[in-house]
């Protein structure tokens, strides 16, 4: 096999596949520069990957666990200096175990589930104000600024109970917390400010909560969450509600932005999923391993040596499980570089494994069929109205995505509600 380009070259940006390819046969296991100067290894083969995720000797905490720690080298930039590190992406056992289990007792499947009804709303209404207009001058819409983006930071702010006045600067500030492309500091600016709005609304919400637990809404049930008499503190709270809003919209972002491109660019399966509304939750399964929204699980460190694939990699190392290598390889998929939504894509790695699997996962689940169903239904001929090539994505560590996904339909537009 030809070696790939480079690693974080603009090249496998744009298509990581070939060198994940070629690194699983190669070195499954691998030391490597990442682009901001911290070298660490990187495992690409699946049941690696699925091992390393589950692996008890390996930290989140940086802090303890890694000697090359600073502020802003690992993790979501700004979290430290905002207050809200200690989240669940950051921490072990015990202090995991405690705070999953209560994060768990307020965001719950049905409290996901019965907000499905809503989530129509909310995507049909998007729908409604990005397409207006378009079919009649064939104008082209970048579904990313218009549907993929608003629709999950609609639907958290919601839940989380953020009062309606509020929310197009709570947007604003989403929208900071992901642009890698503004001005040095931005994230960090941002994530700090969200941190400081959910600190005080946590704070308020605490003063008035309502007598009826079944009127809470996501913060205020996180409020009241027990477990043996103890709860979160409004620091907790305030972390638990940012993880949730970040970790949880950027992914349903790319998984909609990336599972609409890939459906786009084979129309033959779009096809046959347009003809088969019912096998929208394998599809979107199929999705999520074929080119998923999270291309590196979050950072990992040993802290003891430890033997991967016969690398031995020392204690206070980081260490990167790829999910997007992990999902394409041969070993556990069958032709996995083609994209088959009839496939039991069934043990994806998309969404992480182990006690750090994703805890919105039906919450992301469920927003990307809605948001694919009623694209889909409503503008069965969209098409890119761009070639593939011209697409730019993400240049982050992390996630995988698109910067824009400009789109064209022939489709009239009917209203299905009314602007949100």
């Amino acid at each position: 096999m030809t070696a790939p380009p480079p690693l974080f070259s603009r090249e496998f940006i744009d298509d990581p596949y070939p060198a994940y390819a070629w690194l699983r046969e190669n070195a499954p296991v691998r030391r490597t520069r990442l682009p901001n100067g911290v070298e660490a290894y990187l495992v690409t083969r699946y049941e690696d990957v699925r091992a390393v995720l589950a692996d008890p000797r390996l930290s989140k905490n940086a802090q303890t666990s890694y000697p090359g720690w600073r502020p802003g080298r690992t993790g979501i930039p700004g979290e430290h200096r905002s207050g809200i590190a200690a989240h669940l992406l950051n921490l072990d056992p015990p202090d995991h175990t405690r705070l999953r289990r209560l994060v768990s007792k307020a965001f719950t499947p049905r409290r996901v589930a019965d907000f499905e009804p809503r989530i129509v709303q909310i995507a049909d209404s998007l729908l409604d104000l990005a397409f207006a207009g378009t079919a009649a001058d064939s104008a082209a819409v970048d579904l990313i600024r218009g549907y993929a983006f608003p629709l999950p930071v609609v639907v958290i702010c919601e839940m989380l109970g953020v009062p309606p006045e509020d929310q197009p600067i709570f947007h604003e500030w989403a929208n900071g917390m992901i642009d890698r492309t503004g001005p040095r500091g931005g994230v960090g600016r941002s994530v700090k400010r969200v941190r400081g709005y959910l600190r005080e609304l946590i704070h308020k919400k605490r003063l008035t909560l309502p007598a009826d637990p079944a009127d809470d809404d996501l913060l205020s049930a996180l409020i009241r969450a027990s477990d043996h008499g103890e709860h979160l503190t409004e620091d907790e709270a305030a972390a638990m509600g940012f993880i949730l809003l970040f970790a949880g919209f950027e992914t349903t972002v790319n998984l909609i932005g990336n599972g609409t491109f890939a459906l786009l660019t084979h129309p033959q399966q779009s096809a046959k999923l347009q003809a088969d509304p019912a096998a929208m939750d394998c599809a979107v399964e199929e999705l999520l391993r074929y080119d998923g929204p999270v291309e590196f699980a979050t950072w990992r460190f040993t802290t003891e040596p430890i033997t991967v694939a016969d690398v031995a990699i020392p204690a206070g190392e980081p260490v990167l499980a790829v999910l997007a290598a992990a999902d394409r390889d041969p070993a556990r998929f069958t032709d996995p570089d083609a994209l088959d939504l009839g496939r039991n894509a069934t043990g994806h790695l998309a969404l992480g494994h182990g006690i750090h699997f994703c805890l919105g996962a039906p919450l992301a689940r469920l927003e990307g069929r809605i948001a694919f169903e009623r694209l889909l239904t409503r503008f069965p001929d969209l098409t890119l109205a761009v070639p593939p090539a011209q697409l730019r994505w993400h240049s982050g560590l992390i996630m995988r995505g698109l910067h824009e996904l400009p789109v064209r339909t022939s489709s009239p537009v009917r209203p299905v509600h009314a602007a949100h």
